[in-house]
């Protein structure tokens, strides 16, 4: 088994992309001709998503199902997800399980297990716990990025708090993925240096970014908030490793989901949804390649 970072770091060279489409089906959103099509809730979904992994497979080097819009279906909904990971793989694609898992010992190695026989190529974590929250997940080989500063509003509340050593819980957090993701690097020259453990950290904390960006230069930041939740172009160029210019060595992914899945526009709805990571991928490699 390849380390997570060479996978991605092949994915994004074979694309020249660094969007990750992230599949949050929803039914009520579905296109009309899906639903028209496929009555049954867990056959509108698996339809939408396979349509969507075709769409943009070439633009994206990495799908984010949620985990959630699949498990709510029971097992039904499970085997769905297990099917939209097989077809990303067969399409090239990385999977990056959107699960954000946050248990120890023995309960996140069968979380890990369960991700990796769904067909993840790396999963996102909630880290709080320490360090035996994220190392069962490297341990069983899959990518991990443990959530440091994330994208929704009331985040604030408890991310932003100011800790005795004049730290925020953020910083601390990024402190302790850094400390960690020392010990998965791969030593892989196209990798650039980059750990197998990343960080969320949100477009919409742009400002904050900087500074964790400092704490974590071998991370690679998935950066969700971009497009409908507001981040821009210009926000993620702030977020890059300090002098890169190629797009491997930027040490981000920056997530779209609604903004690629159920884009408008002049064709039908795969069209309008590869249209859409065509123009965001331009976006950020007009930021990020110079």
């Amino acid at each position: 088994m390849q380390p997570f970072v060479t996978v991605v770091t092949d994915a994004i060279t074979r694309t020249q992309s660094v969007v990750c489409v992230g599949l949050d089906p929803v039914l009520a959103n579905l296109p009309a001709d899906v639903t028209a099509r496929h009555h049954e809730p867990v056959a509108a979904i698996r339809a939408f998503c396979l349509g969507i992994i075709d769409a943009t497979c070439e633009v994206c080097p990495v799908v984010k199902p949620q985990s959630a819009c699949f498990e709510r279906f029971g097992a039904r909904g499970v085997q769905v997800l297990e099917d939209c990971c097989a077809h990303a793989r067969h399409r090239g694609m990385v999977v990056l399980l959107d699960a954000k898992r946050g248990d120890i010992g023995i309960s996140a190695e069968h979380y890990a297990a369960a991700a990796v026989h769904a067909g993840a190529h790396a999963i996102t974590v909630n880290g709080y716990l320490g360090p035996s929250t994220i190392e069962p997940y490297l341990a069983a080989g899959l990518g991990v990025f443990a959530l440091v500063r994330t994208s929704n509003p009331d985040s604030d509340l408890v991310q932003s708090l100011m800790l005795r050593d004049e730290r925020t819980v953020a910083e601390m957090m990024a402190d302790h993925v850094a400390l960690l993701g020392a010990k998965y690097k791969t030593g892989d020259q196209a990798a650039g240096g980059l750990s197998n453990l990343g960080a969320v950290v949100g477009a919409t904390k742009s400002a904050d970014a900087v500074a964790l960006r400092r704490r974590m230069n071998d991370q690679i930041f998935l950066i969700p908030g971009y497009g409908a939740q507001g981040g821009t172009a210009k926000d993620i160029a702030e977020m890059r490793r300090p002098g890169a210019t190629a797009l491997t060595d930027a040490g981000v992914l920056v997530n779209a989901s609604r903004s690629i899945i159920y884009a408008k526009g002049n064709g039908d709805w795969k069209e309008n949804a590869r249209e859409a990571a065509g123009v965001m991928r331009a976006e950020l490699n007009g930021v990020l390649q110079t």
